[in-house]
């Protein structure tokens, strides 16, 4: 008989997978007939089936699927997978095009992520969009998640921004799938009051503060001038509003999916990070079953061991 431990440590990670995946690919669809965004938004009306996901899932599976053959990040297997997997038609960003396709040629991992930006390497939101499972897999040992998320990350952005960002939703993962076990429903102030003091010091951390102090009035506007949208695809300008939409909606997948598409910009990024903290703390039931009949069926490689 399998240990229930890993039994459970699986489902919950595939919870966030799954409300990744989806998020991800309900937010591709804002791309998709421009000029009847408007319209789709204030109806709440989506696209007809398939959905297709990006590279945020494609990236994300391959996390899972180290997670799943080690029980950690190995980082040499882990940019293997993200280079063999690479499918250049997934909305990579264009330094994610050069690494991957380098590391694919044969360049070493560690000179392809640090040669980024004169070397300091990018503080994009790649690191973040993928990180959803990890929080979920190792939720019972916050220490663990913030180790092991920085691993995953600096793959391929070694910014201390970036590394801040994907701790902060790894950690945000967590504490969703903790407080489900609790039942507890934190206020939006409290939810983000659990997760600052696992951010390293970084502009992100000082945004996620301004995060947890809006008032319940703001409006998403005001909010979105503050904190960003992820039209500037920096985990600084994406993750601070992440945690404010999840922790707005933590009970609610799809009100927190609406919410988040609602201010557009890198809306299936910001949507792939939002629904796998809030799948964590609903549960695999509360995505819409429409919604995940649409989206594009996710592969079989990511549930392979050795």
């Amino acid at each position: 008989m399998r240990d229930e431990r890993i039994i459970g440590r699986e489902v919950r990670t595939y919870e966030a997978l799954d409300g990744l995946a989806v998020g991800d690919a309900f937010g591709e669809l804002f791309f998709r007939q421009r000029d009847e965004v408007p319209v789709r938004l204030e109806e709440r009306r989506v696209l007809a089936a398939p959905w297709p996901y990006t590279d945020d899932t494609q990236m994300a599976l391959s996390i899972v699927s180290i997670l799943r053959r080690y029980g950690s990040i190995r980082q040499d297997e882990l940019a293997a997978s993200f280079a063999e997997h690479y499918e250049g038609s997934r909305g990579y960003g264009p330094s994610m095009h050069y690494q991957l396709r380098a590391i694919r040629a044969g360049a070493p991992w560690r000179e392809a992520a640090t040669r980024q930006f004169a070397g300091q390497g990018s503080f994009g939101n790649g690191g973040a969009m993928r990180i959803a499972p990890l929080g979920a897999y190792f939720a019972d040992d916050l220490p663990l998640v913030c180790e092991q998320a920085e691993l995953a990350t600096s793959v391929t952005h070694t910014h201390p921004e970036a590394i801040a960002g994907a701790i902060a939703v790894a950690v945000a993962t967590a504490y969703a799938w903790q407080l489900r076990q609790s039942g507890q429903l934190p206020a939006r102030a409290e939810f983000l009051e659990l997760i600052l003091p696992y951010i390293p010091s970084s502009e992100v951390r000082r945004k996620v503060r301004w995060a947890r102090d809006f008032s319940e009035r703001t409006s998403l506007e005001a909010v979105v001038s503050q904190l960003g949208n992820g039209s500037n695809i920096s985990s600084q300008d994406t993750v601070p509003f992440v945690l404010w939409c999840a922790g707005e909606r933590l009970n609610n997948y799809e009100e927190a999916i609406w919410l988040t598409a609602s201010a557009l910009g890198d809306v299936d990024t910001t949507c792939a990070m939002v629904g796998g903290i809030v799948a964590s703390y609903t549960g695999q039931e509360s995505i819409p079953a429409s919604w995940r009949a649409a989206r594009e069926p996710l592969p079989v490689w990511y549930l392979e061991k050795i």
